[in-house]
């Protein structure tokens, strides 16, 4: 039963994408397991670059059979945009399967994130806008419309009228906003059931059938560990759990049949959105940082937040998920500092503090604690093996791995498909 987890060991944008793409030709499923098109992965193939935001990145492997999982919340419009776009760059999209238990970004998540956002001002939490949050709160609330409603129209119009009851009282007398009409959103979910026909599946049986005949299963999280709703910087998190745990309970497979869990980690730190970073640059080297590293998100188009390496946060995601692995990505933009400096703790009040700290407070008032570790020079994106880095690159990365606690199996030198060091198999 090989299943493979993989998932961001920072707050996002780590190069999942490039990792799971990396795996693509060698898996039978690739699997989204939480999230929405809140996340982005960015993949090389080539001279080929593809911005996928809701779709599993092993849609990009022939032979790989994509699947969304019940976890996932899908924007119906995003998808077929994406899927259209890939379609006519003659990606066969045909094998993508979606959990008819997913749930459905309506408009009115939409307009309901977008206008609490705003109503928040300065104590926004820097959502993308597009209705993850509220989505998932239906989702607890009982009042989610899922993918297998669209299949039942009396069902669907029950659903929306019960949603709509609330956030048009909220709408109309808090926000001074329109109430939306039934009607109207009933007519354009409906509109996507025969589009959506031929994907949707029963994913968890589908899933674990496919274990039980021994095909290899991976696992994709969006975001990343410090953006998990119960672990991660709350508030200024995701809806979701993009941790390991998310896994087993977004895609219905037991924690048993999970066989190897991967850490993806950026040779430095970037966030997007508000909250808490203590290696935040705000100087020329995290500008430097920003423009060689090419920080923008892919789904926001915002900046990202530049920063060093925080082994205190790598160690925390070593024991919140479990980690057997790390794939290094992005140690080429490294190249050209002189010393490199490693957060290795934390400054709180006066005290050391090597463990990342519960309170949220105590987080926010960190200070880093830096480590210098002497940089390199040469052109390291043509490297092959690990012999092949600079002695003062390998030095930097055995210098990670012993801190953050789990071997650093892949390194990331460079964008493209090919410019990866494989030191242990993951398969």
């Amino acid at each position: 039963m090989p299943a493979l987890v993989l998932l961001g060991a920072q707050w996002g944008d780590e190069g999942k994408g490039k990792a799971t793409d990396l795996l693509g030709g060698s898996v039978d499923y690739v699997v989204r397991y939480q999230g929405g098109n809140n996340a982005g992965h960015t993949v090389v193939v080539g001279d080929q670059k593809y911005a996928l935001h809701l779709l599993p990145s092993g849609i990009l492997s022939p032979g790989c059979t994509p699947v969304i999982g019940n976890g996932v919340v899908v924007d119906p419009s995003v998808l077929f945009s994406e899927l259209n776009g890939l379609n006519e760059r003659g990606v066969d999209t045909s094998k993508l399967l979606i959990s008819g238990n997913a749930h459905i970004i309506t408009p009115y998540n939409v307009t309901v994130d977008k206008v609490t956002e705003r109503f928040l001002g300065k104590r926004k939490i820097g959502t993308t806008g597009r209705g993850i949050g509220p989505t998932y709160a239906d989702k607890i609330n009982r009042v989610g419309i899922r993918v297998q409603d669209l299949y039942d129209e009396s069902i669907l119009t029950q659903k929306v009228e019960a949603a709509l009851d609330v956030k048009n009282q909220m709408l109309t007398k808090l926000y001074n906003r329109r109430a939306i009409a039934v009607e109207q959103v009933v007519e354009e979910l409906l509109g996507y059931a025969d589009k959506l026909a031929p994907y949707v599946a029963d994913t968890v049986l589908v899933l674990n059938q496919a274990l039980d005949e021994d095909k290899v299963v991976l696992f994709e999280g969006g975001q990343g560990t410090l953006l998990d709703i119960d672990h991660g910087t709350y508030p200024f998190v995701t809806s979701s759990n993009p941790t390991a745990g998310g896994a087993c309970t977004g895609a219905g497979v037991g924690p048993t049949k999970i066989s190897r869990v991967i850490g993806i980690l950026k040779a430095y730190t970037t966030r997007v959105g508000a909250g808490p970073f203590p290696t935040e640059l705000f100087d020329e080297d995290g500008e430097a940082l920003r423009r060689i590293g090419g920080e923008r998100g892919v789904t926001t188009g915002r900046d990202r937040r530049c920063g060093w390496f925080d082994a205190v946060i790598a160690r925390y995601a070593t024991r919140v998920n479990g980690l057997t692995d790390f794939f290094l990505t992005k140690l080429d933009v490294l190249t050209g500092w002189e010393q490199i400096p490693v957060c290795v703790a934390y400054e709180i009040d006066g005290r050391r503090v090597e463990e990342l700290p519960y309170s949220q407070t105590d987080f926010h008032h960190a200070k880093p604690v830096y480590e210098m570790l002497p940089g390199w020079n040469e052109d390291i994106s043509r490297a092959k093996t690990f012999a092949d880095l600079p002695k003062n690159a390998q030095a930097y990365v055995k210098a990670l791995e012993e801190m953050s606690g789990a071997p650093i199996s892949a390194i990331g030198v460079g964008p493209g498909r090919d410019e990866t060091i494989e030191i242990n198999s993951f398969i």
